[in-house]
């Protein structure tokens, strides 16, 4: 076993060494820009890119010409969110997401909000599954857009996008998913689901940091988005700049080997979730779960540990690479904004632990990891004089605390 021990697949996945072999002659022998198109070397590298964008197409039941590439999931967020916004202006000004969303979509819609912009936050069942009841209530004659995340980067939860897109589609409000954390690990298809923007990235799923990847419907219905970027007019006048073209390579060589081991991957990944989860409950008590039981990602486990500070567990356990949330949100020291939108409480909140397993992880870590955890949680739950009480039987919600 090599130590640190990775359980963070959520935030950042290590680059399958199959991605750096597509990728490396871009970097040097075929070096060229994609844009220019009067010589060799530009034709080489837009080969490269026309080839990268069939691949990702066809993973999500797209055209290839419906592919627009961007730096990342995040920049694909923004520019569905604010493309839309402005190009839609005249039919509406109403926006609908969902609580537990990334914060690149969140602070999108805060800012579209300063704007002018109406957003609407639907919250979620205990579970993290919004109500499409609630959903169907949400929309009114002036909604352009509904966005809600496809897979949750922190529990794990898998929102029933076709039941949503059918809904969407029915009123005619344009619908975006954040797949980030879904293609290449759940089935996502464009026409299926009734999406017409779908934003992804190659770092999720072995592949390189800083190449992403924007869905935009062509036909029933053309989506037509405001770009943020101008400039050169690249990829049909939504995304200005210079192509990355080894970045373009390595995410589409990602996607090939993310769909063709999916399903062994899946299988393979609950198995040692479960046996991680399991493992950990039985040693422990006072454990919960977060999010669906079932419905979440195959490598996703969330967990609350009542009694111990969540910041403390990790240091704790300083040879395992573990996250108390969202890694955008990980510097910051406020409770999960997803768990709380669950209803957990802050204490509970604080207390919870996201392990995200992978293509690289090995029984034998969950074996350590699961161990590690039960010996960390024990020990600090023997400093906690909340826990002697719980355990006592005081409930604790009926203590007055005395100030001195």
């Amino acid at each position: 076993m090599k130590f640190p021990i990775y359980m963070d697949y959520q935030a950042t996945t290590p680059m399958d060494r199959r991605v750096l072999e597509a990728m490396l002659p871009y970097f040097t022998d075929d070096f060229g820009n994609a844009a220019s198109r009067n010589h060799a070397f530009g034709w080489k590298a837009e080969e490269a890119v026309d080839a990268a964008r069939e691949v990702l197409a066809k993973a999500i039941g797209a055209e290839a010409r419906e592919i627009v590439f961007t730096s990342g999931a995040t920049e694909s967020n923004n520019l569905a969110l604010k493309g839309v916004a402005e190009m839609y202006a005249s039919k509406g000004n109403h926006v609908i997401t969902v609580q537990t969303e990334h914060p690149s979509v969140l602070d999108t819609a805060a800012r579209l909000e300063r704007q002018g912009h109406r957003v609407t936050y639907l919250q979620v069942k205990p579970d993290g599954i919004i109500d499409l009841d609630v959903l169907r209530g949400a929309i009114t004659d002036q909604t352009i857009l509904i966005s809600v995340m496809a897979a949750n980067n922190e529990i794990g939860v898998i929102q029933p996008l076709e039941e949503i897109g059918r809904i969407a589609r029915e009123r005619g409000v344009l619908f975006h998913t954040d797949a980030t954390q879904g293609v290449g690990k759940i089935p996502i298809d464009v026409n299926a689901m009734h999406l017409d923007l779908v934003s992804f990235t190659a770092h999720k799923i072995y592949g390189p940091k800083g190449i992403g990847a924007l869905y935009v419907r062509r036909k029933n219905p053309r989506v037509r988005l405001a770009p943020l970027l101008d400039g050169g007019g690249h990829e049909r006048g939504m995304r200005s700049g210079t192509l990355n073209v080894p970045g373009i390579v390595g995410f589409a060589r990602a996607v090939e080997l993310a769909l063709a081991e999916r399903e062994a991957e899946e299988r393979r990944l609950t198995r040692l979730r479960d046996r991680l989860r399991d493992q950990i409950m039985s040693g422990l008590d006072r454990v919960f779960l977060n999010g669906h039981p079932e419905k979440r990602l195959p490598g996703n486990l969330n967990l609350s540990f009542a009694y111990v500070e969540g910041e403390s567990l990790m240091m704790e356990m300083k040879e395992v690479a573990l996250s108390s949330g969202s890694a955008c949100t990980s510097a910051s020291l406020k409770p999960s904004h997803v768990l709380l939108a669950l209803g957990v409480s802050d204490d509970l909140a604080h207390s919870s632990i996201r392990f995200g397993l992978g293509r690289f992880t090995t029984e034998e870590e969950v074996e350590y990891v699961a161990d590690k955890v039960v010996s960390a949680v024990t020990r600090l739950r023997e400093m906690s004089p909340l826990y002697e009480m719980a355990k006592e039987g005081i409930d604790l919600k009926t203590v007055e605390w005395s100030e001195h």
